[in-house]
């Protein structure tokens, strides 16, 4: 049997990471009435324990070097934090308000967010190609959005909408931090504390007691979202973002097919168009980089 390249490997991965978030978001609806901060705490609790194993097993294999954070990097480390968090309590509340695909479709902003922030973090070049993408998935996410007078039914999909802000200059700041050689393991590890310690206030004056199958469907979730982004690390290590970045968007097919198979949701029409709109900028925008690279 002929095996798969590095590229096919890079595909694989970063479709079941696509799986894996679909599904986390399944579970997140599926627990019911509970605040967001506090799915969002269980969600984040699998990733500590997971990342804190992680760094424990580096600690004893090669001492202190492998956990230390490098110069420079605290800073980012809290932007990461912060922001990340701001992305995850972003999705969550939209995930329990909204169809499973918009939900979905406006977290997917974030690789747009993240060239700008890019730009603003590093000065990486913005191309007029690049800017036309952003301002039309832009305008695409307004679709989804809707915005009018009726607040309480634009809220969820401006907090969508902002989630995907956050993610995408978090997904910034871990490009910086790579160039400064900090470790992933670190990374998660900051992000799932400082998130964690942000929603603890919250459930202190709310905690909604939960069921035994509320418990599950959040433990659930935390082991999904664990393994999409395990999953879409592990793509990125086979295969450069230029290769494989697009096949994320398949997120949308299993977000569309769980939301009408477990709960019986479809999209309206404006949120098609738009959702047609954001994957088609993203697929100029990943031509182009393709272009550029082999251009070089």
């Amino acid at each position: 049997m002929k095996e798969l390249s590095e590229t096919s490997k890079g595909i694989v991965c970063i479709v079941f990471s696509a799986f894996c978030f679909a599904f986390m978001a399944v579970f997140v609806h599926l627990a019911g009435d509970i605040g967001f901060v506090q799915k969002a705490f269980f969600r984040n609790a699998v990733a500590f324990i997971i990342a804190s194993a992680g760094i424990c097993k580096d600690y004893a294999v090669h001492g202190k070097d492998a956990v230390s954070i490098p110069k420079g990097a605290l800073l980012f480390l809290f932007l990461r934090a912060a922001t990340g968090s701001l992305g995850v309590f972003g999705n969550f509340y939209a995930i329990d308000r909204l169809v499973l695909s918009d939900a979905a479709i406006l977290n997917k902003m974030a690789p747009f967010f993240a060239i700008l922030f890019s730009f603003v973090l590093m000065r990486e070049k913005i191309r007029p190609l690049q800017l036309f993408a952003i301002i039309t998935a832009f305008a695409g996410a307004m679709l989804i959005v809707k915005p009018g007078f009726q607040f309480s039914e634009t809220l969820p999909s401006l907090a969508g909408f902002v989630g995907g802000i956050g993610a995408g200059f978090a997904y910034a700041c871990v490009r910086k931090l790579s160039t400064l050689k900090c470790s992933g393991k670190i990374i998660v590890l900051f992000f799932s504390v400082f998130s964690m310690l942000l929603s603890v206030p919250q459930m202190i004056v709310a905690f909604e007691p939960m069921t035994a199958v509320q418990f599950l469907f959040l433990c659930g979730a935390g082991i999904c979202a664990a393994g999409g982004q395990f999953s879409i690390t592990a793509a990125y290590y086979h295969a450069p973002a230029r290769d494989i970045s697009i096949y994320d968007y398949s997120q949308i097919i299993f977000s569309t097919m769980f939301g009408l198979l477990f709960f019986g949701q479809l999209p309206d029409i404006w949120s098609i168009i738009g959702y047609c709109i954001i994957i088609a900028m993203a697929v100029l925008n990943f031509i182009y980089t393709k272009h550029l690279h082999n251009a070089a």
